[in-house]
């Protein structure tokens, strides 16, 4: 069975760690949606942990382009938002269980 655009645009986010917990982003539950458009247009919204977070620049820098380089995507458009803000309900078992929490 083939992966949709949508599982291979959320297989590379997964590569997309934040550098201060060792969990990639999309277990963190940072990022909110991944939808395509048009058919190979890209649209993500993702938020911080924090507005003041020290990677509010290069994370979403990197998570545009890992979504770039997946083939068949045409286009990305990246919203960041706080609402709602984070918090540490949003990550996976699997991400709490990695660092501790669960």
């Amino acid at each position: 069975m083939q992966e949709s655009l949508r599982d291979r645009v959320i297989t590379a986010i997964r590569t997309v760690y934040d550098p201060e917990i060792p969990v990639d982003i999309y277990e963190l539950g940072l990022i909110y949606e991944v939808r395509i458009t048009d058919g190979s247009s890209v649209n993500v919204v993702m938020t911080l942990t924090t507005p003041n977070c020290p990677s509010a620049q290069s994370l979403p820098a990197e998570v545009e382009r890992v979504a770039r380089e997946v083939e068949g995507v045409s286009d990305v458009h990246l919203e960041i938002t706080f609402d709602p803000p984070w918090d540490k309900t949003m990550m996976s078992e699997a991400a709490l269980f990695s660092i501790g929490l669960f």
